[in-house]
């Protein structure tokens, strides 16, 4: 592929990952006007989130077995207008069970989305100078496309209506698949692999419980019966998943995606960053709006500082040493200042501290998670076999939402609960009910934030210990080093 031609493919790649990723954030600001508009109670308006987080989380690995094996272009273009379609259902929602429905369709798509565009840009780039760049700016939509939905959602809801925030959708997706049809190549195909059936089913469901259970957890409680149920469940899929891609002719997720120690340093790194962060976007979020009454548009506006980071770190800081310094010495440092920025978000209070506490501490979290997730998206499909890169990316991709959704749940339950125990210690006569709120809703938020820097530090403690690797691997190594196994499947 011409040189021109492949950074305008990134473009279109990137497009469709921005899509997927500020989508899992665009409709929080936009949820208490969608609940208003189709009259969801407040315990189901949970899931015009959990909807597309359960589908897209559950379905990932599948999704990318199936780019794998159809071709990664052709399963690209199919994730889009999918997505597109979904989201034009969404918009036009009646009700709100429709609007549930086209929720989890847009995680269904998604999960075919996500992995065919990694594994496009891992194939796409393979010359270790130009990689770095782009998987620097792949890594910068990562991490700062959830702070663009927040910014997206609040522009969208104040002055157009909820609903564009799922409309916004089509044009991108349509550009994308335009742009996807003239410039990328069509990429393999293997007509003689076998799609892993029985795989599909234990890992999909395994990973659907997981997900279930963890969302169920915030508005049950974690003893609840059918949260531990879905817990063990997912657990003893997983279980007997692994157990099974040891086996099969034609694994789902081969074994040697997940051997690697470099690769395993990422996924877990991935995993624990993204329980600590998406939970710190939501507190923030509802701190803003709740405690220091901002209106949606200036929400989104104070989540600027993050996005400028994290483009920063991924740019400038990881795509220029990623190939002349070890990977751990870009992920420990950028967790660590990622940490340090929790423990001052962790420090505020009631009164309004944006200048003295957020502001510093978005710009110290966007530079740091820039920094450790371009990396770590490197590390995760560098020195993956082209017919595996699907499943490489899977992988990543699903560490990512399995952790969003464990944070989500995890720390809102640890914030519930703090805040309710404040509640019920400082309550009297003479309490003024309004300000013991605020003051109860922050405490609350606080605890949870000091939680989350703790996943982080374990982060940055995984990617020292297990990731060792001199350089970043690149796809041309594996090539090299990894023979084009030969499929024996009938």
């Amino acid at each position: 592929m011409a040189d021109n031609r492949r950074w305008w493919a990134l473009v279109v790649i990137a497009l469709a990952q921005l899509m997927v990723v500020l989508d899992m954030t665009i409709v929080n600001i936009a949820l208490p006007s969608a609940q208003a508009d189709l009259g969801m109670s407040d315990g189901n308006r949970q899931w015009v989130i959990t909807a597309y987080t359960l589908a897209f989380g559950g379905l990932l690995l599948l999704g990318g077995r199936v780019a794998d094996l159809v071709g990664r272009r052709t399963t690209f273009v199919v994730g889009l207008l999918g997505f597109a379609a979904a989201s034009a259902l969404g918009g036009a929602a009646a009700g709100q069970g429709m609007l549930f429905g086209a929720r989890a369709l847009q995680g269904v798509f998604a999960a075919l989305l996500a992995p065919s565009a990694l594994s496009l840009l891992a194939t796409t780039f393979t010359d270790p100078k130009d990689r770095g760049k782009a998987f620097g700016i792949f890594g910068a939509i990562i991490g700062a496309g959830a702070a663009v939905g927040l910014l997206a959602g609040g522009f969208l809801t104040q002055y157009l209506n909820w609903r564009w925030c799922l409309y916004v959708n089509i044009p991108i997706a349509l550009v994308a698949f335009f742009g996807a049809l003239a410039l990328l190549a069509p990429g393999e195909r293997h007509p003689d692999a076998r799609l892993d059936v029985p795989g599909a089913l234990l890992g999909s469901a395994g990973m659907l419980s997981l997900v279930y259970g963890f969302s169920e957890a915030e508005s049950r409680s974690w003893g609840d019966a059918l949260v531990v149920a879905l817990l063990a469940a997912g657990v003893v899929l997983l279980a007997v998943f692994g157990w099974w891609q040891t086996r099969a002719r034609v694994p789902l997720l081969p074994m040697s995606v997940v051997r690697d120690r470099q690769r395993i340093g990422a996924f877990l790194t991935v995993l624990l960053t993204t329980i600590g962060m998406f939970g710190v976007f939501l507190f923030l979020t509802y701190y803003m709006q709740g405690v220091l009454g901002y209106s949606p548009v200036k929400t989104g506006l104070a989540y600027l500082p993050i996005t400028v980071g994290m483009i920063t770190g991924s740019t400038q800081v990881a795509a220029r040493l990623l190939n002349r310094v070890p990977p751990r010495t870009l992920m420990v440092p950028g967790l660590l200042l990622a940490a340090g920025a929790l423990a001052i978000i962790a420090q505020v209070g009631t009164e309004p501290a944006y200048a003295s506490h957020v502001l510093p501490a978005m710009l110290m979290l966007g530079l740091g998670m820039g920094t450790a997730m371009m990396t770590s998206v490197s590390l995760a499909t560098g020195s993956v076999a082209p017919r595996d890169s699907g499943a490489a990316s899977a992988t990543f991709n699903t560490a990512q939402q399995v952790g969003g959704s464990i944070g989500t749940a995890l720390l809102n339950t640890i914030a519930a609960s703090v805040t309710a125990r404040y509640l019920t210690a400082h309550a009297g006569p003479g309490a003024n009910r309004r300000a013991l709120q605020a003051e109860a809703t922050v405490h609350g938020f606080n605890v949870a934030t000091w939680w989350a820097m703790g996943a982080l530090l374990l982060a940055a403690l995984i990617a020292g210990v297990v990731v060792n690797a001199e350089r970043a691997p690149t796809l041309q190594s594996a090539q090299e080093r990894t023979p084009e196994p030969v499929d024996t499947a009938t």
